[in-house]
């Protein structure tokens, strides 16, 4: 039987808050909720964004709503950014400038219009005939003033010894410690259980880590007057999240990757992860990605190609001269760009046998993801018809689980929904029309980006971690943002629009994660519910195990229980394991049908055969 994989856990950091038991779920939905669980959230807020105060009081639900979400920029000040201006000198004498400079600061290679005179040991005289270019430091304004940023005073690296390393390393600390800890079963646990080569480790950035203490710093360097440092280089690699899991983290030493499609990558690592525990390669895989990309020079560079919400824009749709930073992003309404964000979202994924013995918590499962590319393109950031084919085959693999019914009636739909006029016509016109084909009359759609922003590389896992706090409380989120439906969206057969979609958990089977990524790298997922995925591992494994399972499951919860008090209390220290348990080829008990790893029960067994042996017979 192929092994279905299960979401055993979750975790990260968004700009919702803290991802695991539901908490960012929870923000989005927040005005939905009852008391009880609005609380929750509340002090899970505070406890992160260190706020002092009673976080039952109103001034401080005041506050912690103001600095979660998309909201102004805070990482930076977008009114006083530094950049340097060419400018060309010229003498205002004889056509010569004269200046003083310090011996050490002359350049190593002096022009050769360039006359120098000693003045003392560390001072010169400088004339300069003709005229010379320079770079002079000046400040400028953003003209993009808006993006989804982790809550306000949240610090990722001063939870653990995070030694300069790039912001989207920091949350890829915190938020891979959050998923692992949420599936409230020791790591050590696990090891003793799976063989170590039977662990999976997928997730990377879509852009690597260009803040300053990556490639952004070490690009920038030579044009500051400094040297890049020795980490620079390697820290700002695209699949450094995945390292730094392995190494830091978990210690493992079982497949490891990063597959990187632009805003689709969160789904091309599950889709990795999947496809492993699938073949029955790995029994347990964490996967994810991260992405830190509010700095100065992104989000230029994505203003220039005219990606991203520009207040003037902004201040023209609304007809005020006010830039309402909270509604920058405005999917399927009339809008300007998408916004950008920063995360780090994680999934602890299980193959199903491995999940019931442990008695793990089910979540839900994902049978497929879906990836397709758009073909010959006019542009590489432009649409194609890649996305297409992964919603119809993502549709008819749930027809087939679910059958026809179940599709129309018992599923929605996570679009990507980034708030940028050319994707309110292409997705929308996209899920419509594969709506009217398949007979879905009224399919919910959410879009999560109105509230989280685009957080690139781990978008659908946004998406994904959201549709689980549906199966958990019921709503699927409107796009509070917007107050209508823009006049070019396809919406016969979907229901889009600002309210929360009540359903009983219960009702509803399947989700949708939709993604679509710059260059044609287009993804869909299918997520199955925890009732219906509990339905099937009874059908597959018998009553009597799932009832032995719910046994197995009551301290499972509680320990997980236990972590999530207190990190809700503000005590989450991410695990970060630097220098422990280092290994060499000396520590190993290495046979010719066994490798023996310490810290692993299970050996890696070299008992095996190639599925292309008998062609050597």
């Amino acid at each position: 039987m192929t092994p279905l994989p299960v979401i055993a856990g979750f975790g990260g950091i968004n700009p919702a808050g803290r991802v695991s038991f539901h908490h960012a779920y929870r923000r989005t939905v927040i005005d939905a909720l009852d008391e009880h669980d609005a609380a929750e959230t509340y002090l899970s807020l505070s406890g992160i964004m260190k706020v002092k105060g009673d976080a039952s009081e109103r001034i401080v639900r005041e506050y912690i709503r103001n600095n979660t979400l998309v909201r102004r920029i805070g990482l930076f000040d977008p009114d006083d950014i530094l950049f340097h201006r060419s400018a060309t000198l010229t003498g205002t004498s004889e056509n010569s400038l004269t200046f003083v400079l310090q011996a050490r600061q002359l350049p190593e290679r002096v022009p050769t219009n360039w006359s120098v005179k000693e003045l003392s040991d560390d001072a010169v005289k400088v004339s300069i005939e003709n005229a010379t270019d320079v770079l002079l430091p000046d400040r400028r304004t953003s003209r993009v003033t808006s993006a989804g940023q982790v809550p306000t005073g949240f610090d990722p690296g001063a939870l653990y010894p995070s030694r300069n390393h790039p912001r989207g390393l920091q949350l890829t600390v915190y938020g891979a410690s959050d998923a692992a800890r949420s599936i409230g079963i020791d790591w050590e646990k696990l090891r003793r259980l799976v063989p170590p080569d039977a662990f999976a480790v997928y997730s990377g950035s879509a852009m690597g880590q260009l803040d300053h203490n990556g490639t952004g710093g070490m690009i920038q360097a030579p044009m500051m007057g400094k040297r890049p440092t020795s980490k620079q280089a390697a820290l700002g690699l695209c699949e450094m999240p995945a390292d730094f899991i392995n190494a830091y983290i978990l210690g493992s030493v079982g497949s490891t990757g990063a597959v990187i499609g632009a805003c689709a990558t969160f789904l091309y690592n599950l889709k990795q992860g999947i496809d492993d525990i699938r073949n029955g390669h790995r029994r347990v895989a964490l996967v994810g990605g991260a992405e830190a990309p509010i700095t100065p020079e992104i989000i230029e560079g994505y203003r220039i190609m005219g990606a991203l919400t520009e207040d003037e824009a902004l201040m023209a749709l609304d007809g005020t001269n006010e830039v309402d930073n909270r509604r920058a992003c405005r999917p399927f309404s009339d809008n300007a760009g998408f916004t950008l964000a920063e995360a780090a979202i994680y999934v602890v994924l299980m193959d199903d046998q491995l999940a019931l013995d442990l008695g793990a918590e089910i979540y839900g499962s994902v049978p497929d993801v879906f990836v397709n590319a758009d073909g010959f393109k006019k542009s590489i950031p432009s649409p194609g018809i890649g996305n297409y084919v992964t919603m119809a085959k993502a549709m008819a693999t749930a027809r087939s689980l679910i059958g026809d019914d179940g599709l129309r009636k018992r599923s929605f739909i996570h679009a990507h929904g980034t708030g940028t006029p050319q994707n309110r016509v292409t997705e929308s016109e996209i899920m419509n029309e594969l709506a009217k084909t398949f007979g879905v009359t009224d399919w919910p759609v959410a879009a999560g980006k109105a509230y989280l922003g685009h957080t690139l590389a781990p978008a659908s896992g946004d998406q994904l971690t959201s549709a689980l706090g549906t199966w958990k409380y019921g709503f699927i989120p409107g796009i509070g943002t917007i107050d209508h439906i823009a006049d070019d969206v396809h919406a016969s057969h979907l229901t889009i629009g600002s309210d929360h979609i009540e359903r009983s958990p219960d009702s509803l089977d399947a989700a949708f994660i939709n993604s679509k990524g710059f260059g044609g790298n287009n993804a869909t997922g299918l997520a199955l519910s925890p009732n219906l995925t509990l339905k099937m591992l009874e059908k597959r494994h018998g009553r009597d195990e799932l009832l032995a399972h719910s046994r197995r499951n009551e301290s499972v919860r509680e320990k997980a229980r236990n972590y999530d008090q207190r990190a809700c209390n503000g005590d989450a220290t991410p695990i970060y394991q630097f220098g422990e348990g280092v290994l060499e080829g000396k520590d190993l008990d290495v046979s010719d049908v066994a490798i023996r790893i310490p810290g692993f029960e299970q050996p890696i067994e070299l008992n095996v055969s190639s599925p292309f042996q008998d062609m050597t017979d």
